[in-house]
């Protein structure tokens, strides 16, 4: 049974969405503030966190960002919701290690199902060989750790898995939707530019390695080896 934590200053959405996962299976804890949150984080580590970004206090992007640079709770993957809809909103969300991100109004199937394709993320299939190494890049499938030329990088739980599926499929073009339905579990065109979005970052991370992410012009990404 997965541990979801509710950071969300409205007192009955946060209960609503509380309702609506615990009749899903998950066990559920609601924080009404940033600050309140990033304790029950750190005393709890749950599985997944859905984070509002307009909270009181503390935004949710710093709230996010505090996250990801605890070593703690680094590796929980978090979903944002927020009013805001804006291709803006989405990136900033995207550079402070938010996973996915939900804009309000949404429905609960569409909740449940963003919710269930990042748990699914989390869990990569390590196959015969727990070790990839290509390029100098070598990622440990069973501890879910990247290095590149010996030397470890923090990586989000989407961004392991987008690298993981570029190198497993090395030298194959991915179109973004691929990329889409495989990395993040659902089929929505309109994301597409998520995908971009992290590739960006990706690329940032890896530093000189981030050139064997190419990119294919009107198609997708490929990896390939030096």
């Amino acid at each position: 049974m997965h541990n979801i934590l509710i950071i969300e200053d409205e007192r009955d959405l946060a209960e609503l969405l509380a309702f609506n996962l615990e009749k899903e299976g998950y066990r559920t804890t609601i924080a009404l503030d940033g600050l309140e949150g990033l304790a029950a984080a750190g005393r709890l580590a749950p599985d997944l966190i859905l984070l509002d970004l307009m909270l009181p206090g503390m935004l949710g992007t710093e709230v996010c960002r505090q996250l990801k640079k605890n070593q703690g709770t680094s590796r929980i993957p978090v979903v944002m919701l927020t009013a805001k809809g804006e291709e803006i909103d989405k990136v900033v969300g995207f550079e402070v290690g938010a996973d996915d991100y939900v804009v309000k109004p949404f429905s609960t199937r569409e909740l449940l199902l963003r919710v269930k394709a990042v748990l699914k993320r989390c869990g990569t299939d390590s196959e015969e060989n727990p070790v990839i190494t290509v390029g100098g890049v070598s990622i440990d499938c069973d501890r879910h750790l990247v290095s590149i030329n010996g030397e470890e990088i923090s990586f989000t739980m989407t961004e392991f898995k987008l690298l993981y599926v570029l190198v497993k499929r090395l030298g194959r073009v991915q179109s973004r939707e691929v990329l889409l339905r495989d990395v993040w579990g659902y089929n929505f065109v309109e994301d597409t530019r998520t995908v971009d979005t992290h590739v960006t970052r990706l690329r940032t991370k890896m530093g000189e390695a981030g050139e064997l992410i190419k990119t294919v012009r009107g198609f997708g990404y490929k990896m390939e080896a030096r």
